[in-house]
């Protein structure tokens, strides 16, 4: 591992359906929030990283900096989405051991709630699922996601039991956050009465769709010492993908069942922490939908494969359990930002500041992000 850094403020937009602010105005209540949060003064922020593809054409960088004054030495971002921004302190990192940052900020967020189309739209960059795929009803997430759940039952025997076990563990870790945007109970009953949205995905097994913004300022651990809150330390973070591109995901890969840039960043960011699965407090998992988390936990190594469904059970993934996942509701039920809110819940849960949602005493956390075909894995400490 280079040089050490560390997560010193966080910011994020309350969770809704639609805000009564664009994506922009949202941006800059986050990060506002997040700058107070760490107590810095904005003119010594000098770099800022996002994720590649989303956030440059809705809120660029020069915006931000012309909102705040901030004078960038760095600019930079990777991947999209949810792997971006799980991954935005690896390119903070490597632009503050080169001397071209001390202090970046970390944005990420979307207007999928009011937007048209929401993230449905998101899939027709690619020409070969507009042209084969959504003409013929093979359109948006659900479907994608209900096909990679029906192979995983017929393969491993798995059950809807094993799918609402995640949602409504899920659901129960929302509702102590008292703030998520959905705020009704779930048990089995409800979950088997619920609509069926593509089968055999039902409402609770879809993530929330919202409007909103995460921000985070990431600095040297030694700066961070003069700071305002405890630093959340940047242990490992890793990058993984796969051979394929955008026309082929979902549908079109070799083996449906498994996700091998989880297991590639996992292991990178175990290796550059020098730690072990068994070393992990708290995962907050990206979860836009229950089959993605399980087969995730799987192809991360918590567990073997067609396992899931037990390992959730067995170890109680609530926030009291033996290993807590998605502390805050997830995607699932907390809101859907596509994980820039995984990465601001464990930093609150390693502050010691998620309230009743709080893991007792954890000392690391790990957080993933999914865009496929890239993941990535951030490993968090106190």
């Amino acid at each position: 591992m280079g040089t050490e850094i560390a997560i010193v403020g966080i910011g994020e937009t309350r969770p809704c359906r639609r805000a009564d602010k664009d994506i922009r105005a949202l941006a800059v209540d986050a990060i506002d929030l997040a700058i107070a949060d760490a107590g810095v003064d904005p003119g010594t922020i000098d770099g800022i990283v996002t994720d590649g593809m989303i956030m440059p054409g809705t809120v660029p960088h020069e915006y931000v900096s012309a909102q705040f004054g901030i004078e960038r030495r760095f600019d930079g971002g990777i991947s999209y989405g949810g792997t971006g921004i799980v991954c935005a302190p690896m390119i903070a990192r490597a632009a503050i051991e080169a001397g071209h940052a001390e202090t970046v900020l970390c944005y990420f967020g979307v207007d999928w709630g009011s937007r048209a189309g929401g993230p449905y739209g998101f899939h027709d960059y690619y020409p070969a699922k507009l042209a084969f795929e959504k003409p013929y009803g093979f359109n948006g997430q659900p479907s994608y996601f209900a096909l990679w759940a029906q192979r995983y039952m017929h393969e491993y025997g798995a059950t809807e039991a094993d799918l609402a076990a995640i949602a409504i563990a899920q659901r129960g870790n929302a509702l102590r956050t008292g703030r998520s945007q959905l705020d009704r109970p779930l048990d089995m009953d409800s979950y088997g009465a619920a609509r069926m949205i593509s089968d055999p995905l039902r409402v609770p097994d879809c993530c929330v769709i919202s409007d909103g913004v995460c921000a985070f300022i990431v600095t040297t651990a030694e700066r961070a010492r003069d700071l305002r809150h405890r630093p959340v330390k940047v242990l490992g973070c890793g990058f993984g993908s796969e051979a394929v591109s955008g026309d082929d995901i979902f549908t079109q890969r070799a083996e449906m069942l498994r996700i091998p840039g989880a297991a590639k960043a996992t292991q990178r960011a175990l290796g550059e922490a020098g730690l072990e699965m068994a070393d992990i407090d708290f995962a907050e998992i990206y979860d836009c939908f229950t089959i993605s988390c399980l087969m995730q936990i799987e192809s991360m190594g918590f567990c073997k494969p067609g396992e899931g469904g037990a390992f959730v059970r067995e170890r109680d993934t609530s926030t009291h359990g033996r290993l807590p996942i998605n502390t805050h509701g997830g995607l699932l039920s907390y809101s859907y930002l596509l994980g820039a809110e995984h990465v601001i819940e464990a930093v609150r849960q390693l502050r010691g500041d998620a309230g009743e949602a709080q893991v007792t005493d954890p000392e690391v956390g790990l957080v993933s992000g999914l865009s496929v075909p890239d993941y990535g894995v951030l490993l968090l400490g106190r």
